[in-house]
C-alpha cells in the first residue's frame, strides 16, 4: 500500500470476477471502500491492517442480481409457497409489524440468492395488504433505520393489482406525496399500469379468439373510453417526469400502450408480442421485462385458452434477443421462485440451448444485471463492477458461463455483498 493510499474496507481475490463492463473485462479480485469498487487489480496496494480480505479459492464473482419485477413484500408473506404451486394461505400483511416482517424476510431471501436490487412493481392507495401505500412508508422507515438489505425501486399503482383502474383515480394518485428517500437505496421512479390481464384467465386483450368466443379487453377506463384512458395515464405520468411500466400480455394491449410509451418505459410480460411490435420497441428503446420460468409453466394453459399454435409463438425469447429490444429477465416472485438460476435455465429451454453456451449465458446474465440497471435508471452507478460503481456483487461456487444453462440451479451461492456490506455468507 502506498503512503497516500487509503486502505479498502474489503478485498476479495483469488478467483474470477465477471465485471460486465462494456469490454467484458475479467479480473481476479475486487477492492471495496465506502460501498464502491475502488480497484480490480494491484489489490495488495489496497490492503491495510483493518481490511477484510476474503480468498475466493477459485470461485466466481458477478455483479449483484437485479430482479426487475419482484413483489418482495408479497414474497415475504408467502415464501416458500409460490402462487403457482400447492394452495397455501399466506401470512397476513395488515399492520406495521406485519409489513416490516414481510419486507425483512424478503430481504433475507433475496440476499441468499445474490439479489442486491429489485423493483417492487405496484404499491399504492388503491390496494391493500402487500401492495398498499403503507408498504412504501415501511420501506422508507427501514431505509432510515439502515435495515434494507437490497436496493429497491418502486413503481406506484393507482388501481387494482391485476384489475381495473380509472383515469380520474390515476390523476389524483399522481399528486399524492412520496416519502423522503435515498434514491440509491429506495427510489420511487414511476408508475405501473395494468393494461390487461393474462391469457390463461382469458383477460389478455388479443385478436385471437378464446374458446368462449371473447377476445379480452383493456382493464383501464375513463370518460372517453378505454384506449383513450390508457393513453391519458401514460401522458400524465410523463408530464410528471415518471417512467411507466405497463402490464400488457395480449398483442392488442401491447399495441395500445406502445403507441404512447417512450425511451425509459417498459412493458411487463409481453406474452403475445409480435415481431413488428418488437422492431418498434427496439427503435423507440421501450424495454421488455419477461419471466422465462413463468413462460415454461404457463404455456400449456395458454394452449388451453388460445390453442397450440398461439402458445407455440408466445414468449418469443429468441426473436426478442434478435430484435435488440432492451430486455430484462425477472421472476415476478412469488408467482414463481425468485431464484434467477431457475429463470436462466428456463430461458435456455425456451431458446433450445444445449451444453455450455458462454456468450448466450453472459448475455442473459446481463439481462439480470446491467440491463436491469438501465431499466431502473441507475446504470451510471450500478450493474457492473468497475471502479466507482456500487460494490454490489455475489460469489458463486462455479463460473456460470462455464456451466450449461440447464445446470445453473445446482451452482451454489457463497456470498452476497450490497453496498460493500456482506449481507449473506453461505
Amino acid at each position: 500500500m502506498t503512503a497516500q493510499q487509503i486502505p479498502a474496507d474489503l478485498v476479495v481475490r483469488g478467483g474470477t470476477v465477471l465485471t460486465f463492463d462494456t469490454a467484458g473485462t475479467v479480473a481476479d479480485g475486487v477492492a471495496v471502500r465506502d460501498g464502491r469498487v475502488v480497484a480490480l487489480s494491484d489489490l495488495d496496494d489496497h490492503i491495510g491492517p483493518d481490511t477484510e480480505v476474503l480468498d475466493l479459492a477459485g470461485r466466481t464473482v458477478l455483479p449483484g442480481i437485479n430482479d426487475a419485477h419482484l413483489h418482495a413484500t408479497w414474497l415475504g408473506a408467502r415464501w416458500p409457497h409460490p402462487l403457482l404451486g400447492p394452495a397455501h394461505e399466506e401470512n397476513a400483511v395488515t399492520t406495521t409489524a406485519e409489513r416490516r416482517t414481510a419486507i425483512l424476510r424478503a430481504g433475507d431471501i433475496c440476499a441468499s440468492l445474490g439479489i442486491t436490487s429489485y423493483t417492487e412493481p405496484g404499491l399504492g392507495p388503491g390496494e391493500s395488504g402487500c401492495f398498499s401505500a403503507e408498504v412504501l412508508d415501511e420501506y422508507a422507515a427501514l431505509l432510515h433505520e439502515g435495515l434494507l438489505r437490497a436496493r429497491v425501486t418502486v413503481l406506484r399503482l393507482f388501481g387494482l393489482l391485476d384489475g381495473a383502474s380509472a383515469l380520474p383515480d390515476f390523476a389524483r394518485g399522481l399528486d399524492t406525496p412520496v416519502p423522503d428517500t435515498d434514491p440509491e437505496w429506495l427510489a420511487v421512479t414511476g408508475v405501473k399500469i395494468f393494461a390487461d390481464g393474462i391469457p390463461p384467465m382469458r383477460t389478455a386483450w388479443t385478436h385471437h379468439c378464446y374458446a368462449d368466443g371473447t377476445h379480452g379487453a383493456l382493464l383501464v377506463d375513463g370518460p372517453e373510453g378505454r384506449a383513450a384512458a390508457l393513453a391519458g395515464m401514460i401522458t400524465l405520468a410523463h408530464r410528471k417526469g415518471l417512467v411507466v411500466g405497463v402490464h400488457a400480455t395480449g398483442e392488442r394491449s401491447i399495441e395500445a400502450a406502445l403507441a404512447h410509451l417512450r425511451d425509459g418505459d417498459h412493458l411487463v410480460h409481453g406474452d403475445l408480442v409480435t415481431p413488428a411490435q418488437l422492431r418498434r420497441m427496439a427503435a423507440r428503446r421501450v424495454g421488455l421485462t419477461t419471466q422465462p420460468a413463468i413462460a415454461t409453466a404457463m404455456r400449456p394453459l395458454v394452449a388451453a385458452a388460445l390453442g397450440d399454435d398461439v402458445a407455440a409463438t408466445a414468449w418469443p425469447l429468441q426473436e426478442i434477443l434478435d430484435a435488440g429490444v432492451r430486455l430484462t429477465l425477472s421472476s415476478d416472485a412469488p408467482v414463481v421462485t425468485p431464484d434467477w438460476r431457475v429463470h436462466l435455465a428456463a430461458a435456455g429451454e425456451l431458446l433450445g440451448a444445449h451444453g455450455v453456451t458462454p456468450d448466450l449465458t453472459a448475455r442473459l446474465l446481463r439481462c439480470y444485471t446491467t440491463e436491469a440497471a438501465v431499466q431502473d435508471g441507475s446504470a451510471s452507478w450500478k450493474g457492473s463492477l468497475e471502479p466507482g460503481m456500487a460494490a454490489d456483487f455475489c460469489v458463486l461456487a462455479a463460473n456460470p458461463v462455464d456451466v450449461p444453462l440447464a445446470d445453473l440451479p445446482s451452482v451454489a451461492f457463497e456470498l452476497t455483498v450490497t453496498g460493500g456490506r456482506i449481507v449473506h455468507k453461505g
